[in-house]
């Protein structure tokens, strides 16, 4: 899928902040609209009319297990990671008041030692840090973090920061190898990621020692740590650590395994943690289970988890369709990963990836209208599967909308030089070399190739800017000023390597063709044998029952010769365009009531329109096919 190899020399760069990247117009202007004005909205609705925002009030007392997960902190804290992301980039008063009065309600839970979390302080008390393989008490606490960065950026005030910190601080009281602390660690993974971003955000040192640890001491033993909170529960051990990646140390695993999310989450503190200590031995687990991801367990569409029994990664090459769990915050995951390794070591093959995900498994988790969500992504239907208004254990819906949310951070990163990884319309400003530069761009992206990049420096400079060329692209065109560039000697790592003197009003035009393709699997994905899936620049299409109604999809089938072309519809589903191709319909007259019989069957000759895969489901209900017989 991808013409790039990883090279793991390190480029380091950093994300450019999520207020300096501002989407207008194209693909994404419209859905960062609907995510600020439709799904935050819609979302707090919900933490209402469910009862999570309820669950914050002290006056909930033991008892009141049976109306409330013990993790709806968790949904609380990435509504409010999304809503700090969206405020740093357009003032809303309304959701300001949202935010401070979540916030407001966190202060007066917090308890007098630091400890923070809803379910252990107002159901169970007495049950604090006793099941850590289950319970997602940590997981909760790093969501937490994350959701109090987001706010102090957005907002310049500590006060959340403040709390937040202080709890922290008091899990690694807990938490460590000094003598009376628990050597435990999450059964969810999160928190990881959280203590480098609080890190990062307070240059307290403590964070990252609490960070270094979770991910150092995580499958150590014997004994296993799960093991013995188990028998202090009075229960038998249950020995699935492969679930939660605890059955070997981090630095030995190289195969993903168990809960796609966790797996996901893990490998990104891992990244992390790498890079802040330059730890090769952490950062080569990294790249031996970022290829067997990418290459053995990865779908088409960006998406991981095969199974829906335990939400997990299965074997090697088993990428089920119908079956196909594929949950949307493993495709998240996905892209959080993806980005961590771009930003060490700045190489197309990462950026492929996370535009994969993203234009894919990510985005089809939400509805056009911004208000309804898949949890699961299959790649085929018989037409029974649709998005929902919300979910008993809500995590993908505000995970979407904090990605969504804080997407400038994934199109661009800054320092020694400016890269661009994503492209779509709208403003930025990069910080090159300690001086802002500010990049305008026209595209409409992904349904053209063209990129128009207009370059302010402010005044005349020298430095580098970066340019993805994305691996599925064949042949692209660059001209910079008017004048054309050999990509054959700027192109490194993926990227074209702009260098020169750079004057207010420079232009850039980047041209990628972008053909229709039929993508094949691995002969050893055997569900895909002889099947083909459409792909156009990064958009895999699929089909849906409403634009080819026939009995079954599967009847369907596309021959070797065909040439698929594609199509704007500029009134269809926001405006999409479609992929229509000659195809084979397998025909069932004269069959009658045999189920078996010796002669061919009857076929004849039809056409199929493809949509991409993102914006299934967003009409009548019907099946839909991603992988396609070729004959």
């Amino acid at each position: 899928m991808s013409d790039c190899s990883p090279n793991v020399s390190r480029v380091e760069m950093t994300p450019v902040d999520v207020a300096a990247a501002r989407f207008t117009g194209g693909f994404w202007g419209p859905r960062m609209t609907t995510n600020r004005g439709r799904t935050l909205p819609s979302q707090y609705g919900q933490l209402v009319q469910t009862g999570r925002l309820a669950a914050l009030d002290p006056r909930h007392r033991p008892g009141s297990a049976s109306v409330r997960h013990k993790f709806y902190d968790s949904d609380i804290a990435k509504w409010l990671e999304a809503a700090c992301y969206s405020l740093a980039c357009e003032p809303d008063p309304v959701l300001t008041d949202q935010v401070e009065g979540i916030v407001r309600a966190l202060a007066d839970l917090q308890q007098a030692d630091g400890y923070l979390n809803s379910w252990f302080t107002l159901v169970c008390p007495d049950q604090r840090w006793t099941n850590l393989r289950d319970d997602h008490e940590l997981y909760c606490a790093g969501h937490l973090m994350e959701a109090a960065v987001a706010h102090q950026r957005a907002t310049g005030r500590n006060h959340f920061l403040d709390i937040m910190s202080r709890y922290a601080r008091y899990i690694g009281t807990v938490f460590g190898t000094a003598p009376g602390q628990r050597r435990g660690y999450p059964g969810h993974e999160e928190i990881e990621l959280a203590l480098y971003k609080l890190y990062r955000a307070t240059g307290q040192s403590w964070c990252m020692d609490l960070c270094r640890y979770f991910i150092n001491e995580r499958g150590q033993g014997p004994p296993h740590y799960f093991e013995l909170e188990a028998r202090q529960r009075g229960e038998e051990a249950r020995p699935d650590y492969d679930y939660c990646q605890a059955h070997v140390p981090v630095r030995e695993q190289d195969r993903a395994v168990g809960h796609a999310v966790r797996a996901l989450y893990l490998y990104s503190g891992m990244a992390d943690v790498g890079r802040e200590d330059g730890d090769e031995s952490l950062l080569s687990a990294g790249l031996r289970l970022w290829d067997n991801v990418t290459r053995r367990q990865m779908y088409v569409t960006g998406s991981v988890g095969a199974s829906g029994q335990g939400e997990r990664f299965t074997t090697d090459y088993d990428l089920p369709e119908e079956t196909s769990y594929c949950e949307t915050c493993a495709a998240i995951g996905l892209v959080f990963w993806s980005q961590r390794l771009l930003n060490l070591y700045g190489d197309c093959s990462f950026a492929d990836v996370m535009e994969r995900a993203l234009y894919n498994g990510v985005l089809s988790g939400v509805s056009l209208s911004g208000d309804r969500y898949f949890y699961v992504n299959p790649l085929a239907s018989r037409g029974d599967h649709h998005r929902q208004e919300w979910f008993g254990c809500a995590c993908c819906p505000p995970n979407i909308a904090r990605l969504q949310a804080s997407l400038g951070q994934y199109a661009y990163s800054e320092g020694e030089a400016g890269w661009i990884h994503l492209y779509t319309a709208g403003t930025s400003e990069l910080e090159i070399e300690a001086a802002a530069v500010r990049l305008d761009v026209d595209t409409r992206y992904p349904w053209e190739g063209k990129i128009d990049i207009r370059v302010d420096p402010g005044r005349p400079r020298v430095f580098t800017l970066n340019l993805r060329l994305p691996g599925w692209c064949r042949h692209a065109c660059l001209t910079v000023a008017d004048e054309a560039v050999d990509l054959e000697r700027a192109v490194r790592r993926g990227y074209a390597r702009l260098q020169r003197t750079w004057h207010p009003g420079d232009t850039i035009r980047l041209v990628l063709d972008m053909p229709v393709e039929k993508v094949r699997a691995h002969p050893a994905v055997r569900m895909a044998n002889y099947k083909v899936a459409l792909q156009r620049g990064p958009v895999v299409y699929c089909l849906e029952q409403t634009d080819n109604p026939v009995a079954l999809l599967s009847r369907l089938a596309l021959p070797g010769s065909a040439v698929p072309r594609v199509e704007w519809r500029p009134e269809l589903l926001g405006g999409v365009g479609v992929i229509q191709s000659q195809a084979m319909l397998l025909d069932d007259a004269g069959w009658e009531d045999d189920l078996y019989r010796t002669t061919p069957a009857r076929t004849e000759a039809c056409t199929v329109t493809a949509v991409p895969y993102c914006v299934w489901d967003n009409r009548e209900p019907g099946q839909m096919r991603v992988w396609l017989r070729e004959v």
